[in-house]
């Protein structure tokens, strides 16, 4: 994956580049994995605005994702790898011996007509999916499972990994692309690799434009608003923020104020916490 950069020929041109997605090799999708995708512009069942920035957008549908890779002992081919507008990472079309098809996310080094396979017996190579206590420590592994038979929950976005450290009775050890380390059970499943389409974060979009078309609304600054409207609005010119700590348009500390259940029941599987750059 490479990324294409312009010439300033126009202000919304300078600085602007995009993904050669020469890994994909079809801008068709499989129509039976496909299903309607309707806006909702931030908005709950009441009609009320409940996440700020969400609207408008190229229209979508939703590829219909195998995260749960339940097709046990089954070998499948790759037969396309496509684009995904709904994700950061690209995804491949499995043909399965039985006829079934089937979308995954599609790790770094996958290939067409590379056979894959999920199940305790598959191979430990990019693509296949096995139960942690299967996968040895220190291999690269991706697509997560916190709970047996829910379906990979962690590390699902373009170019990230997670690593196995090693074993603790049931509970495997893992550490996350964030730096955390934590016990995950033996039995939950996970797919061998890295994402695929790491470049993705090295993108600029250039203009405010494109990032109307992808459903994101302008975020106006708190400091540029009334005060009626945000606790750092007002004052004459620049003003500071002129509190102890930075707000939220609601009140709450913004910022670094640690906000996780101490008495969350999965506190005691989390060894490490995530690490943060201050």
């Amino acid at each position: 994956m490479a990324i294409k950069y312009y010439k300033p020929t126009t202000n919304g041109r300078r600085n602007m580049s995009t993904l050669v997605n020469t890994e994909i090799t079809t801008d068709t999708p499989e129509k039976s994995l496909l299903a309607p995708l309707t806006k909702k512009g931030g908005r709950n069942n009441l009609g009320k605005i409940t996440v700020r920035h969400q609207g408008g957008g190229a229209k979508r549908k939703y590829r219909i994702i195998d995260f749960k890779r339940d097709k046990y002992n089954v070998v499948g081919t790759v037969a396309s790898i496509e684009y995904d507008p709904n994700r950061s990472a690209n995804i491949a079309l499995i043909n399965y011996l039985d006829g079934e098809k089937r979308y995954i996310i599609a790790p770094e080094g996958l290939e067409l007509g590379q056979k894959i396979m999920s199940g305790e017996n598959a191979d430990i190579k990019v693509g296949n999916a096995l139960p942690l206590d299967k996968i040895p420590v220190g291999t690269i592994i991706h697509n997560i499972e916190m709970h047996p038979g829910h379906g990979a929950q962690l590390v699902r976005s373009a170019g990230t990994y997670a690593q196995i450290l090693g074993r603790e009775e049931k509970y495997v050890l893992i550490r996350l692309a964030s730096g955390e380390v934590r016990k995950i059970l033996g039995v939950c499943y996970a797919t061998v690799g890295t994402v695929g389409n790491a470049d993705y974060m090295n993108v600029n979009y250039g203009k405010a434009g494109r990032i109307r078309h992808m459903g994101i609304n302008p975020t106006v600054r708190g400091s540029a608003m009334n005060p009626n409207d945000h606790p750092h609005g007002g004052g004459e010119g620049k003003a500071p923020v002129g509190r102890k700590a930075p707000l939220t348009p609601w009140g709450k500390v913004a910022l670094g104020l640690k906000t996780r259940n101490t008495k969350k029941k999965s506190n005691d599987l989390i060894i490490h916490r995530r690490t943060r750059n201050n």
